[in-house]
């Protein structure tokens, strides 16, 4: 039975670069079935709920999600995100967000001497942390506001993230947190961290402070293999990376559980309202995203191909405006699928 594939475009230039790369994904012939779902701001704002049951229910039976962006200038509640994102993620307890940055030409990196080859992954803890939504506001509006966020971490939570870690790399794993900021969840973690370490000795482990880490990603980020932390910190590293590899335009992502079949991918971009319709949004990140897709469903040479194809598309300055190039977002797609179809 051929895979299914459940597509949610959402909002802004989701609807714009996601179309783009299932249509390259579809070019390839591996006998996926994509089905697109309107879960968006316009549902949204006509109804009250993004993502209705019936709908969801399509999303629990299929194999995998291809997510576009959900972030609509006009909703300025941020229930809307967690309501799809935010609940995805929860539900199906994806808690392993994967954030590949690759550098894949010298001329996309913003450092004037990149060095050694950028190939690193940040991976965040998908479910716990800040992003888990536990908090209050109590007299608000009042000059006596009080605002509380609650960062959590659980035994579980941390050592099946820092397992993950250590599975996917190749070299190393380096572990950021603030641990004398957050001496609770920082004892937690390293804890963690010492333990799973012992159990893969063949990885080398160290550890560095985020403030460190976000240095040491500028002066050389060749020297990284897999970064693992929590959700906020994996947040704002991940886009760190991207726009060291070239920029957000770039950056894939997946979202995973080993213990289950259900995958989700988004592209690590947002909706980019300010560029949104206009024909000018990189579909990169999404063909890439489409990549780990792929890879995901077991297509391992096609997501070769497609990424193959990227590359020579890049080199040969086939790019939009964000990388210094003059093509649309459709041409820019076109200039991929012309490669992928003479084989490079």
């Amino acid at each position: 039975m051929a895979p299914r594939v459940a597509v949610l475009p959402g909002d802004g230039i989701g609807r714009e670069v996601v179309p783009e790369a299932v249509a390259l994904l579809q070019g390839l012939g591996p006998g996926i079935e994509f089905e697109f779902f309107d879960v968006d701001a316009d549902r949204y704002l006509r109804t009250g709920v993004a993502l209705p049951p019936e709908i969801f229910r399509r999303l629990e039976q299929a194999d995998a999600i291809f997510l576009g962006a959900i972030g609509d200038p006009r909703v300025g509640d941020a229930a809307y995100q967690a309501s799809v994102l935010g609940h995805l993620r929860t539900v199906f307890d994806l808690y392993a967000n994967v954030r590949p940055a690759r550098l894949l030409d010298e001329s996309l990196s913003p450092l004037r001497h990149p060095r050694r080859r950028m190939d690193l992954v940040v991976l965040r803890e998908n479910t716990e942390g800040l992003y888990a939504g536990m908090g209050a506001r109590y007299r608000p509006g009042s000059d006596q506001e009080v605002a509380i966020v609650h960062h959590y971490n659980t035994y579980a939570g941390v050592t099946r993230i820092l397992e993950y870690a250590f599975a996917i790399a190749r070299r190393e794993v380096c572990m950021v947190d603030k641990w004398n900021a957050m001496p609770e969840s920082g004892a937690l973690w390293h804890a963690r961290f010492r333990a799973v370490a012992e159990r893969h000795p063949g990885i080398r482990a160290r550890h560095l402070m985020v403030d460190a880490a976000a240095a040491h990603l500028v002066r050389d980020p060749g020297q990284f293999d897999v970064i693992v932390t929590e959700n906020c910190f994996g947040d704002i590293l991940s886009d760190l990376a991207g726009e060291l590899a070239g920029g957000i335009g770039m950056a894939p992502s997946g979202n995973f559980n080993p213990a289950g079949r259900r995958a989700l991918f988004e592209p690590v971009h947002g909706s980019a309202p300010d560029i949104a319709g206009r024909g000018v949004a990189n579909p990169v990140a999404a063909i890439r995203t489409g990549g780990m897709l792929l890879q995901h469903l077991g297509f391992e040479a096609a997501a070769r191909a497609l990424e193959a194809a990227v590359v020579a598309a890049i080199r040969a300055g086939e790019r939009t405006r964000d990388l210094g190039g003059n093509l649309s977002t459709a041409e820019a797609a076109a200039a991929i699928g012309r490669r992928l179809r003479r084989g490079g």
